[in-house]
């Protein structure tokens, strides 16, 4: 869908505003979000990005109305992962689940299908399923030497999972993997490690360094801006409460027809 250039550089502008902020300040980027979404809610970049703002915020049930907005929007398969981690953060990890085994997984990229596995593990966990946990990790992908963008957080969960299990010495062992292929340090691997080996760390910086603190451009000025703009259009909450009553009901009655 296309937008008037002055609509389309507003719009841009908050997509800017939700990328630059949704690691350090998920909420103001969920702020920001919300206006794109009142902007142009038939695009469906704006539908990702609000999706993934809110999912940042733990907004779970929002996210994947809006991940599933923005997936009918351009028939693609890559926030289907995401979609399956929603439904573990609503308590339904068993959907999770039956997501895991059904077609569009084969669809995605190596990338998505490790995304997908990490989440089905997450969902075995959550279901007290530990050693089945331990097993969907384990793969080509987990035994290959070569790093790829997901390898650190692979094994990662896998070493997590191991420790769970009171498997200390395997554990010990993929922690150590991880800080191998964590160059930039995403996970906390080497704190991990350093905790199983004994290892304390103490802050000699002291806790007073971070008061006071002067409030940021974003946090003064901008959010004063977003503040101002109120809810989201009515309309646009009622779609996706809309839609995600049809995928749910959807989800329902092809659980039926399989069993």
């Amino acid at each position: 869908m296309s937008l008037p250039k002055t609509l389309a550089d507003d719009v841009a502008r908050n997509l800017v505003m939700v990328a630059q902020l949704i690691d350090e300040d998920p909420e103001q980027a969920y702020a920001y979000s919300r206006i794109a979404l009142r902007l142009a809610s038939r695009v469906a970049a704006v539908r990702e990005a609000a999706g993934f703002a809110a999912y940042a915020t733990q907004k779970y049930a929002e996210a994947l109305a809006e991940f599933r907005a923005a997936r009918r929007m351009t028939g693609g398969v890559d926030l289907w992962p995401v979609m399956a981690d929603c439904e573990r953060g609503l308590g339904r990890p068993e959907r999770a689940m039956a997501m895991a085994g059904e077609p569009e997984v084969q669809k995605l990229d190596k990338a998505g299908q490790v995304e997908m596995r990490l989440v089905a593990a997450g969902a075995r966990r959550d279901m007290g399923q530990i050693d089945a946990a331990i097993v969907t990790l384990q793969g080509p992908e987990l035994a290959s030497n070569s790093v790829q963008p997901w390898t650190a957080r692979l094994r990662y969960a896998y070493a997590d999972a191991l420790l769970s299990a009171g498997r200390e010495d395997e554990a010990r062992e993929w922690f150590g993997k991880t800080i191998e292929a964590d160059k930039d340090g995403a996970t906390d691997a080497s704190d991990r490690l350093a905790e199983l080996d004994g290892v304390e760390f103490v802050d000699a910086m002291g806790e007073d360094e971070d008061e006071d603190e002067p409030a940021t451009v974003a946090e003064s000025g901008a959010e004063a801006d977003v503040d101002s703009d109120g809810d989201i259009d009515d309309a646009i909450e009622a779609e996706a409460e809309a839609d995600d009553e049809i995928e749910v009901q959807a989800d329902d009655k092809n659980s039926h027809d399989k069993g």
